[in-house]
Formats: structure tokens, C-alpha cells, sequence
């Protein structure tokens, strides 16, 4: 497909939830973009399948390619949302194909650096790392927006994130997937700032300063905005679907 007639044909809305979650997550969301006429396919990564009986060892290369085989199966022309520690696969995911990426929508996330680990000290015996309690994780993002049915469904649908992939780094070779045209959603941390540290060079957001179209949007709420404001974000991703395949902001 030509990236004319791509502008022409409306992208298909990949969405990924970070860790812990799988496609259930996204549920309000994908309602929202589906009753606006848009294509929206909400994925759970291997490893957060609670039927999957080796789901603990499931690893990051793994997850790259459940989430290439839906881009390959669009014929490209996709828009990933990447919400959370899904940016590292579709961090890979991009560097790999980035001709077929028409957007990349992060959504209180980022990409991450090359040769970056998640949790480079979690010693090879820990087989998986389960959702910890609400109050260590609201030290680590922030739960604003979230009620106490949010958090009910998120204790009892939440599934461990495999070992392997929590230990595994990512490689990234490819400079093109910084001409991947790019909107990021800041929610728990202001654009200002994100910015800022970007420039800075924080190894969180120091691969932002290198992206050469982006578009960035505040949403001010907790780190999942899914559950806290799903109109407003699927709102926001509508629109970054909507934009041409190249443009300048």
C-alpha cells in the first residue's frame, strides 16, 4: 500500500496494555472507538494469558511477534497504542517495520533505550512477578481516577508477568523508527516535564528528543487512563488515527 492510498484507507487500531493487563483492559476504549467507526483490536500479549498453561515462560521476543503477526495481518497501515511496559516490545516491533507503522500512540509510556531492562536485578529464579499490593504500586504510579471497583477488577483479572520477559533487553538497531510519526499521551507525569527530561537526556524519555514527528498531549490523570477517563482517551487516539501517515507538528 502506498502511503497516499494509506492516508486514504482508515488505520487499524492496535491496542496493548502494559503490565499485568491483557486485552480486557481496553474495553471501554475499544467500545468508544468502535461506536466512532473506527477498526480497534485490542491484544494480550503471550505470557498475560491466564489459560495459557506456559505462560511464565513466555518471553519478550514472544510478545514482538504476537504483535507483528496482527500488524502483518492489517497488511500495515496500523496505529499502535502502547500503554505502559508495552513499550518495549512495540518498541522492537517498530525498529523492525517501521514502514508499516502509520502511527505510534504512547499512552503514559514511552519508547524505551536500546539495551534496556525492565528489571535487570530480578534473579533467574523468580518464574513470574504478580501484581503487588495497591499500596507499593500507587508508590510507582499513580492511581488517580481509580475507584474502588477499578481496582476490585484489576486484583481479580491481573495476571503475573513472566520472569522472562521483565529480565529480557531490548535491541534496537534501526534508526528509521524514529520517522514513525508519534503521539504521546501524558497522563501521571505533565508533557513539561516529560519534555524536559528528555532533553535532559533521562534514560526514560531520552529516545523522545530523537523523534522527528510528535505530537504531545496532556490527559491529566492516573497511569490508567483506560479505566479513570476511557472517552477521553479513546477520544485522543481517534484523533492521532485520523492524522495523515507523515506529517510536522
Amino acid at each position: 500500500m502506498t502511503s497516499k492510498q494509506q492516508e486514504k484507507t482508515p488505520p487499524v487500531i492496535i491496542l496493548i496494555a502494559g503490565h499485568w493487563l491483557g486485552a480486557w483492559a481496553w474495553d471501554e476504549v475499544a467500545e468508544q472507538l468502535t461506536s466512532n467507526g473506527m477498526h480497534a483490536i485490542p491484544i494480550t500479549l503471550p505470557g498475560l494469558d491466564d489459560q495459557d498453561p506456559q505462560r511464565a515462560n513466555r518471553t519478550l521476543d514472544e510478545q514482538v511477534v504476537a504483535i507483528q503477526s496482527v500488524v502483518d495481518a492489517q497488511g500495515g497501515n496500523v496505529v499502535l497504542v502502547a500503554h505502559s511496559g508495552a513499550n518495549a516490545p512495540v518498541s522492537v516491533v517498530i525498529d523492525q517495520h517501521p514502514e508499516l507503522i502509520r502511527r505510534v500512540v504512547w499512552v503514559d509510556s514511552g519508547p524505551v533505550l536500546p539495551g534496556s531492562v525492565f528489571a535487570p536485578d530480578l534473579p533467574e529464579s523468580v518464574a513470574e512477578v504478580p501484581l503487588p499490593s495497591f499500596e507499593e504500586l500507587g508508590q510507582q504510579a499513580s492511581l488517580e481516577g481509580l475507584s474502588a471497583e477499578h481496582l476490585q477488577c484489576f486484583r481479580e483479572k491481573a495476571v503475573a508477568e513472566p520472569g522472562p520477559v521483565m529480565r529480557a533487553a531490548v535491541e534496537l538497531t534501526n534508526d528509521g523508527r524514529f520517522s514513525v510519526p508519534t503521539t504521546m499521551v501524558c497522563c501521571s507525569i505533565p508533557s513539561e516535564q516529560v519534555l524536559g527530561l528528555a532533553e535532559e537526556g533521562h534514560a526514560m524519555f531520552a529516545e523522545v528528543a530523537r523523534i522527528d514527528n510528535i505530537d504531545v498531549i496532556d490527559l491529566p490523570t492516573g497511569h490508567w487512563p483506560m479505566w479513570s477517563c476511557p472517552e477521553a482517551l479513546a477520544k485522543v487516539i481517534g484523533h492521532a488515527a485520523g492524522q495523515p501517515a507523515r506529517s510536522s507538528f
